[in-house]
């Protein structure tokens, strides 16, 4: 019977990810995926999701065309050809799942292609093989949840409801859709239809779409979603669904709702198929319990990812990864939870890191804000982007920053600066004194920091 220092179930960016790393450290390392390399996030997430986003960008520049004086652009004739973003959308995913691939032979990691079923904390069947290992890092993800509403099991089984595999199956563009839920995942699908020219109605339960966002970020993209004519429907109670028909309570009256196709985002729920033989400590949500450095409450198994539902987002799995791969090979290491960015990739994009506002009032923090809007920004201008803000917390007694939130169209590359800034303990000073290349979008952090301390240059 083969024998590993590291097992690994599951190769989504939490797997694979602490496969490399392990192995790179010296580890015997097995990595076992029942799919394809690269997981939720690469073949039917984040991946595939951002690339039809790119697409519709374009598409919107298209017809804009005119705006940043380009003449003879017929864009009356302009149209998306569904086929064909489908194309580039499977290539794109295509290369990095190949890329993936390398990596793993180029760092001499076994590879089983496979379901594990794991038979103790010790040892797992692959395939009617049977192996053993040291340690188990569990990264086999979380599912869509479908919530028991009559009608919608039926539905998603008749092809009239879809999750995200579905929609990156579909053959051909729907005409109008509707989408429930109101996270991240529903708006970004929101932006995707919208852009493209689907006809999209949004049916969440909350008051404001994106909860546990900042607030002024979240009323920003509800404000645009509406401009650009998305219909979103909040605070309704979803009673039936028939087919690709929904029908919703919402301020004491029954309303239906009916497109071509009804996606749900409605949660996840942890995926623990192969390992029930582990009699693991669950969290209060379901999800597997786990330590900052990402152990279970059996000590020589770890589980990252998804799975663990602490915050599910490919950039954390892959940190928790890391993480667990470190620590089982004696390094100290451990994960910091309050400083993760975190994105939205609609129009404009948002994103935050640290506390936000409303956290920091009802901690009681001694604290200060300085806000920058992005119709001050020369860059913003430039591009046509000017409906956006920086916002900037900071603790009274240092100046350290303890938040940054921000809408901009290049905000998922701005808040990794914001993070460093965290990383290191910076304060709203050191972003003040750092000099910004002029023109760009970044000199808006810059502008807020000095909001913190006095008043803003450009104001």
């Amino acid at each position: 019977m083969e024998k590993y220092d590291i097992a690994i179930l599951g190769g989504g960016p939490g797997g694979y990810v602490s496969a490399i790393k392990a192995a790179q450290m010296g580890a015997k390392v097995l990595l076992v995926e029942r799919e394809r390399l690269g997981g939720l996030c690469l073949n039917w997430g984040c991946i595939p999701t951002k690339t039809l986003l790119i697409s519709a960008r374009h598409y919107k520049d298209l017809l804009r065309s005119s705006d940043f004086g380009i003449s003879g652009v017929d864009v009356s004739n302009a149209k998306v050809d569904w086929k064909l973003l489908m194309e580039r959308k499977s290539k794109v995913v295509d290369k990095l799942v190949s890329g993936i691939e390398l990596l793993v032979k180029k760092n001499k990691i076994t590879f089983i292609n496979g379901e594990g079923i794991v038979l103790d904390n010790h040892s797992m069947k692959i395939n009617a093989e049977k192996i053993s290992f040291e340690n188990l890092i569990i990264a086999t993800g979380a599912l869509g949840n479908v919530p028991e509403i009559p009608g919608l099991s039926k539905s998603m089984e008749d092809g009239h409801a879809l999750d995200s595999r579905g929609i990156l199956n579909l053959q051909e563009m729907p005409e109008a859709v509707t989408i429930l839920g109101g996270n991240v995942y529903a708006i970004e699908f929101a932006t995707i239809f919208n852009a493209i020219g689907t006809k999209v109605t949004l049916v969440h339960k909350n008051k404001s779409i994106l909860p546990g966002a900042d607030h002024e970020l979240s009323q920003l993209l509800e404000r645009q979603l509406k401009k650009d004519g998305v219909k979103i429907l909040g605070e309704s109670d979803i009673s039936r669904v028939e087919g690709p028909k929904v029908t919703l309570n919402r301020k004491d009256k029954e309303e239906t709702i009916e497109g071509d196709k009804l996606i749900v985002f409605m949660g996840i729920q942890p995926n623990l198929k192969g390992l029930e033989a582990l009699d693991l400590r669950m969290n209060e949500r379901g999800f597997i319990k786990t330590d900052p450095k990402l152990r279970t409450s059996i000590e020589n198994v770890y589980a990252v990812g998804d799975i663990n539902g602490t915050l599910p987002l490919a950039h954390v799995a892959s940190a928790e990864g890391i993480v667990a791969a470190e620590t089982i090979m004696g390094v100290e290491s451990r994960m910091n939870y309050n400083i993760i960015p975190r994105v939205v990739y609609s129009f404009p994009e948002l994103a935050s890191v640290g506390i936000t506002e409303e956290e920091a009032k009802d901690k009681g923090l001694d604290y200060s804000i300085g806000k920058f809007p992005l119709m001050a920004n020369g860059m913003a201008i430039a591009e046509g982007e000017t409906n956006g803000f920086v916002k900037i917390i900071s603790d009274n007694k240092y100046g350290e920053v303890i938040g940054v939130h921000m809408a901009a169209a290049t905000a998922s590359d701005m808040i990794s600066k914001a993070a460093a800034i965290m990383q290191l303990e910076g304060t709203v000073y050191d972003i003040a004194k750092t000099i910004h290349p002029h023109p760009t979008f970044a000199e808006a952090l810059m502008e807020a920091a000095f909001a913190v301390i006095d008043k803003p240059i450009h104001v």
